[in-house]
C-alpha cells in the first residue's frame, strides 16, 4: 500500500451557509466516513484545520508573515490514507462527505514520498 494525502479545500467559509442541523449532519457524515476508512485499515490520520492562520515566507534574509486570506479558497482539513494506487485514492476521495455538503469543495490527492531514492533516507512517521 502507498500513502496519499487528501487536502480538503473550500471557497470562503462555505459551511457558514449551512443550517445548524445541516452542520451537525455534515460532522456526523465525516465521522461515519472516518469510521469506514478505519474499518478498512486505510486511514492513517484525519483532522480539520482552523481557517485562520499565518503564511510564512522568506526572501533573502527577510521574513514575512501574512494572515491566510479566508475570503478565498482555504485548506480546511486533511486525510492521510493508504491505497494501492492513485486511482484507488481517487475512489476513496469521491466518498468524502465534503462533496455532498459544500458547493465548490475540492480535494487535492497527492502521493506521499516516504523515502529518498538517492540517499535511501526514510522519512520518519509516528509508526517508525
Amino acid at each position: 500500500m502507498k500513502e496519499f494525502m487528501f487536502y480538503i479545500r473550500n471557497e470562503k467559509d462555505a459551511k457558514k451557509s449551512l443550517t445548524g442541523d445541516k452542520q451537525l449532519a455534515f460532522i456526523k457524515a465525516c465521522e461515519t466516513y472516518i469510521g469506514v476508512l478505519k474499518s478498512k485499515n486505510t486511514l492513517i490520520a484525519a483532522q480539520p484545520l482552523v481557517r485562520e492562520g499565518i503564511v510564512l515566507s522568506k526572501t533573502g534574509t527577510s521574513w514575512k508573515e501574512r494572515s491566510i486570506a479566508t475570503d478565498k479558497e482555504v485548506q480546511v482539513g486533511y486525510y492521510h490514507i493508504l491505497a494501492k494506487d492513485i486511482q484507488e485514492a481517487v475512489t476513496i476521495a469521491k466518498d468524502n462527505p465534503e462533496f455532498a455538503y459544500v458547493p465548490f469543495a475540492t480535494i487535492e490527492i497527492r502521493p506521499i514520498k516516504t523515502k529518498e531514492e538517492e540517499t535511501a533516507f526514510v522519512y520518519p512517521t509516528q509508526q517508525g
